[in-house]
């Protein structure tokens, strides 16, 4: 007796090989430059490179230990997370069904909800440049920037979401549990970011960093300044009905998780097993007497890099430790608190 398998049911069958041959894993560590995924390499050793083809020419391998947990690095911007992701996802090197997936990098963050070297995990993904934009300085006089959705009338209208990955939601149990497992570890901070913070006059900003919750918008522009700030909290409003609070703002996550989703849509990939963890490096906007341009300008010398590469491991490491050591309750989804 033959069976006829429908072609979309075939679809979402991984092939023979990838099924028995790939090697599993437990946690993909995703890194977008150098310095962020070599904090994990220095940490969790020894590694056992594989080339994977299609990835970065700049980051041909992923490395795995012995425990199945893996790093790749995607390359930076919108375009070298999706190809790198896609290109992994769709190699019959690894089987990845069961896979939980760390998007770990840094970030520039909003004073009103952290400080440099702050460890914010996510639960949505908002993209800050699927946006309409209107120089400022020819922007209708009532309309507090020139930004506003597609195909909208006004900044304060919600747009349609005609491209799919405007906004994604992330698993919150396992972003509460990533949360949990990691709130009260210690992070790492330097004399350099203590003197920048010092700036601030209010809390957050001026207080030493901590793991948080709250969310992150991805967009290949690099900004800075108060007014976009602004911008960038009340659209992750907008786009998040009101749910999401935006604090972190980088260039890859809406790009690595669509790559994701689309893996996910031929049962390679589980999308409930996404986390996003994000530390601040330098602020997104002046402090008091600054201008916007100065605090753009001189990112490197506010002093969050270093403790924000550290804080990627120091935050990400007690989930990673707990699904590896704790497999059997992890193995089938996320386990109840």
């Amino acid at each position: 007796m033959s069976l006829t398998v429908p072609l979309a049911a075939q679809a979402a069958m991984p092939s023979a090989q990838h099924s028995t041959l790939a090697q599993p894993v437990k946690v993909m560590i995703i890194s977008m430059f150098g310095p962020e995924g070599k904090v994990w390499l220095d940490h969790l050793g020894p590694w056992r490179a594989v080339a994977v083809p299609g990835l970065s020419p700049d980051y041909p391998e992923v490395h795995c230990n012995a425990q199945q947990v893996c790093v790749m690095t995607t390359g930076m911007g919108h375009t070298n997370a999706a190809a790198s992701l896609m290109a992994l996802t769709f190699s019959d090197q690894f089987d990845l069904r069961r896979t939980y997936f760390l998007i770990a990098g840094i970030a520039g963050i909003d004073p009103a909800q952290g400080t440099l070297g702050s460890a914010a995990w996510a639960k949505y993904l908002v993209d800050f440049g699927m946006q309409w934009e209107i120089d400022a300085r020819e922007k209708p006089e009532d309309w507090p920037s020139g930004m506003l959705g597609i195909n909208t009338h006004s900044p304060s209208e919600k747009p349609p979401l005609d491209y799919r990955t405007e906004t994604f939601t992330l698993n919150a149990a396992l972003a509460e549990r990533a949360y949990t497992l990691s709130r009260n570890v210690k992070l790492a901070d330097s004399a350099e970011a203590q003197a920048a913070r010092s700036k601030f006059p209010e809390a957050p900003a001026n207080q030493p960093p901590k793991v948080i919750q709250c969310d992150t918008l991805a967009g290949d522009t690099w900004w800075s300044g108060k007014l976009i700030g602004e911008r960038a909290r009340v659209w992750t409003k907008q786009m998040t009905d009101g749910k999401g609070t935006y604090c972190t703002t980088q260039q890859e996550d809406n790009a690595t998780y669509e790559a994701l989703k689309r893996a996910a849509s031929t049962g390679r990939v589980d999308l409930n097993r996404v986390a996003a963890v994000r530390t601040g490096s330098d602020f997104d906007r002046p402090y008091p007497g600054q201008s916007a341009a100065e605090n753009l300008l001189d990112y490197a010398k506010q002093g969050g890099f270093v403790p924000a590469i550290d804080n990627l491991y120091r935050a990400g490491n007690p989930l990673v430790q707990d699904i590896t050591t704790r497999w059997s309750e992890w193995r089938n989804g996320v386990p109840a608190q």
